[in-house]
């Protein structure tokens, strides 16, 4: 903890890194495929002290990605996409990825090597060669699942959509990423309907400003019931935000209790 010119101590502020993800595919979009690589990502994010802080979706457009890789990796320390880097025609990304960059693309010795080892003799045509055209200047990243490596260039790392795959690349490169301070939780529940504490709440959140809170109303047993998310780096803080809904709670008739994210 740092200390005031008066001798008082001061608080450091929180060292906040940052993340966005960008799914590529018209399946996601057209309702066909149920995305579940932004959930898993979140929470390791989260593990790592790294606040995923936007999700977008975009179709096997070149505009559109390029568009938002660029976008995305001027404003995030992070960048991870996942789909369209495939053996089909449509699987666009990495052309993308150069394109945004202002770099060629191309088959990449190491990656087509990987490949090669991983295939039968013959095995490995045209259509699968294309999964080794990587940036110039990117880095490979593992995939021990299937061989074909995604890849990273600059702050944009590049992942295959198929959720196993997709867990296997942040795996091999969640070693590789530096984080922040990790953004500590508590959730308080009770049943006590949401709209009796908004206004008790609102004011805790202006007593509390470094303490991130939301309100997650639902039913339970039959009885209306809210539960409140507060998230914070400072353990401190967010301890004595917790203790005071509590209070709210009980103020309230309800008896708070304590629970995993909802």
């Amino acid at each position: 903890m740092m200390e005031a010119p008066d001798g008082q101590p001061e608080n450091k502020p929180p060292k906040i890194v940052t993340a966005a993800m960008l799914v590529i595919g018209n399946e996601i979009l057209s309702g066909r495929t149920r995305d579940a690589n932004m959930y898993y990502l979140a929470g390791r994010l989260t593990e790592l002290g790294i606040r995923l802080m936007e999700a977008r979706i975009v179709p096997d457009n070149e505009a559109m990605i390029v568009a938002a890789v660029n976008d995305l990796r001027a404003r995030y320390d992070y960048v991870f996409t996942s789909g369209g880097i495939g053996p089909t025609h449509d699987d666009i990304t990495a052309d993308c990825v150069a394109k945004a960059f202002g770099v060629g693309v191309g088959i990449q010795a190491e990656a087509r090597r990987r490949l090669e080892a991983h295939y039968e003799p013959g095995m490995l045509n045209e259509a699968r060669l294309r999964m080794a055209r990587i940036p110039e200047g990117a880095t490979l990243i593992d995939n021990p699942v299937s061989a074909a490596p995604g890849f990273r260039i600059g702050n944009v790392l590049v992942m295959a959509g198929v959720p196993a795959i997709f867990q296997a690349m942040v795996a091999s490169v969640a070693p590789q990423l530096t984080g922040g301070d990790r953004l500590l939780s508590r959730t308080v529940i009770a049943q006590v309907p949401e709209g009796a504490v908004a206004q008790d709440l609102g004011a805790l959140q202006q007593a509390y400003p470094d303490v991130d809170m939301g309100s997650y109303p639902a039913f339970r047993g039959g009885r209306a019931s809210t539960a409140i998310v507060l998230r914070s780096t400072d353990k401190a803080r967010l301890d004595a935000a917790a203790e005071a809904m509590h209070g709210i709670f009980r103020r309230f008739g309800g008896e708070p209790v304590e629970n995993e994210i909802v």
